[in-house]
């Protein structure tokens, strides 16, 4: 047991590992993703430059988009002229004059805001929706060129590294002032991180730029020197030359670029071959595995019953209690909270027959039935432990009082979550201890069984998420989760006796669900079917029993109390879909209540704004 277990731990902290080095770690926002972002830029013979950006933006549950500029009075002067234009609905927006942390739809302000920066936003009003759409935002940047002997500069961060939205494309375009008499005459350098993108003079007066695959917290910035004479009136002119400068600075940064790149070629290289390794290591352990469960399977017969009965109409056993019984027919009973509601309330009509309880019903103002329980005698030695816990369970409820209403219980039993996953809990084991001393369970086999249908469904699971980027591993995981599951099905949780009462509980519950079609010359007494009941109960058959019975005794639902008072109780109280359906309900309720190279300067972000509603409950 050991020894498997912390094999499976090595095979799953391995798979672990791999997926950690196959799957790409992605600052994704699950709200705003651009479809493509594309900035139009034009410098002026002034040194100024016209910006226009358009955001074709996927977004959700959203209802501001901003982008921010951090001043720097020694790259430019200012950002004038804005304005915000939605080009899906062909809108101008609506300036206003206030910063807004949540932006009136369909208005705009470009102002400094409360951090200092100089910050555009605009309300999208997509509070409660998602939808795409695409954006064009312009802006003037003043003083955004330098001025020098040889040649005029532009360093512009187009994204800073606090950008809050990932990009599958991003383009642009620049264009200069004039023409310069060759493209040699411009000289362009793009800065980002990731080593993913291109930028080019295209033409003696344009450049072009292009990204794939932009991830938020990263930062995008070109830099250019293009001939000063296109550059008449700059404030920013300097009496010095800057070429040399530029590209000695330039030439360090694509050094350490290339090394970083070659450093990424080899963390590829040594990624790629641990996974490798991983793989061939992962599925020589599962290959093993999966040999090791193909021998114990040989291994496995399980158990059938001896006689095997369509029919049986007699009790397997007079002293099994409800909770034995369902447990029996269901033979790896390791969902028994979802089906306590039916045992408890079969168990309370087991402790009625016995007299230990008394149920009785009424009729209220509304003409609706009301049933009581009242108290007879407390639990005794001659009560198994299971049916003690639920005899001690509607005690406790009733406390002095000698009589309460099914409403109260059911009040009760959702208000007290606690007591009531200690009754499913301590009944659970105590039917389990009482099946074992009986010779019906073999409890050591029901934990293999748990063990291995745990395991093929942990192995199912894990062969879908590695399928991807492992498929051998996924192979080897099927086979396993297949092979466990087969040796789940064969593992003997019930002794050969336990097998044998099971067919003659399946007997009889066929027999109580097909009673009126079978001709049966001899019917048996009242007395017996008001302990089928309780079974019938248990299996959640009782509606179809009570409908069987009306057919072979037409009058039942008329006979008096004084004939039977458990008959008269079970026709008149409806208990089966009252009772029985509100304390499931109850109990149910109860027990799931308790569980780049480069920078030039620190640009700014951009991102979006949750309404209030949205952003609370994250």
């Amino acid at each position: 047991m050991k020894i498997f277990k912390k094999s499976i731990i090595c095979i799953f902290i391995l798979l672990l590992i791999l997926m950690g080095l196959c799957i790409p770690s992605k600052a994704a926002n699950s709200y705003l993703n651009l479809n493509e972002l594309n900035f139009y830029a034009k410098i002026n013979d002034d040194g100024s430059m016209d910006v226009v950006e358009t955001w074709n933006i996927e977004i959700e549950d959203t209802n501001t988009l901003f982008k921010t500029f951090e001043l720097d009075n020694t790259k430019f002067s200012s950002i004038d002229n804005v304005k915000v234009k939605d080009v899906t609905a062909n809108k101008e927006f609506n300036q206003i004059d206030e910063e807004m942390y949540h932006v009136t739809k369909d208005c705009y302000y470009g102002l400094v805001n409360s951090n200092g920066d100089f910050e555009i936003a605009w309300g999208v009003g997509l509070d409660d929706e998602e939808d795409t759409r695409t954006y064009e935002i312009s802006y003037t940047v003043e003083d955004a060129i330098s001025k020098y002997n040889d040649y005029a500069e532009l360093y512009w961060q187009f994204i800073g590294e606090d950008f809050e939205i990932d990009a599958d494309k991003i383009t642009g375009t620049i264009e200069l002032p004039e023409s310069a008499n060759s493209t040699e005459d411009i000289k362009v350098w793009g800065h980002t991180e990731g080593l993913n993108g291109e930028i080019y003079a295209t033409a003696t007066n344009e450049i072009t730029f292009e990204l794939n695959n932009f991830y938020a917290g990263r930062f995008v910035e070109v830099r250019t020197l293009f001939p000063s004479y296109m550059i008449e009136n700059a404030n920013r002119t300097y009496s010095t030359n800057r070429y040399e400068e530029v590209v000695q600075e330039e030439t360090e940064w694509a050094n350490e670029a290339n090394a970083r790149r070659r450093q990424e070629e080899i963390k590829d290289l040594i990624i790629t071959i641990l996974m490798i390794i991983a793989i061939i290591v992962i599925t020589v352990i599962l290959i093993v595995k999966a040999v090791k469960y193909g021998k114990k399977l040989k291994t496995l017969n399980k158990y059938k019953p001896e006689q095997e009965l369509e029919y049986f109409r007699d009790l397997p056993s007079k002293d099994v209690t409800p909770g034995e019984a369902a447990y029996i027919l269901q033979e790896a009973y390791y969902g028994f909270s979802s089906s306590f509601g039916r045992i408890f309330s079969a168990t309370m009509l087991d402790l009625k027959l016995k007299d230990y309880i008394d149920l009785r019903v009424e009729k209220d103002k509304k003409d609706k039935d009301v049933i009581y329980i009242k108290r007879i005698k407390p639990s005794d030695e001659k009560l198994k432990n299971d049916e003690k816990k639920v005899l001690d369970f509607i005690y406790r409820v009733e406390k002095k009082k000698e009589e309460i209403t099914i409403k109260q219980l059911e009040k009760y039993i959702t208000s007290h979550s606690s007591s009531v996953q200690k009754l499913i809990e301590q009944s659970g084991k105590d039917i389990e201890d009482q099946l074992v001393l009986e010779g019906i369970l073999n409890k050591s086999n029901k934990e293999e069984f748990i063990k291995y249908q745990t395991m093929s469904g942990l192995y199912f699971v894990f062969a879908i998420i590695v399928l991807m980027f492992a498929f051998p591993v996924s192979i080897a995981l099927i086979v396993n989760g297949i092979l466990c599951f087969k040796i789940k099905k064969r593992i003997n949780v019930l002794t050969q006796k336990g097998i044998d009462s099971k067919e003659k509980w399946k007997g009889l519950k066929k027999y109580m669900e097909d009673f009126s079609l079978l001709n049966e010359k001899e019917v048996p007494a009242i007395e017996v079917w008001e302990k089928y009941l309780v079974y019938a109960t248990a299996f959640g058959i009782a509606d179809k029993v009570l409908e069987q019975l009306k057919t072979v005794y037409p009058n039942i639902d008329q006979m008096d109390v004084s004939a039977s008072a458990y008959m008269y109780f079970m026709y008149h109280s409806n208990f089966s879909t009252s009772f029985n359906s509100a304390i499931s309900s109850s109990i149910s309720s109860s027990y799931s209540s308790a569980t780049g190279g480069g920078g030039g300067f620190s640009g700014g972000g951009g991102g979006g704004r949750w309404s209030e509603v949205a952003a609370a409950g994250r």
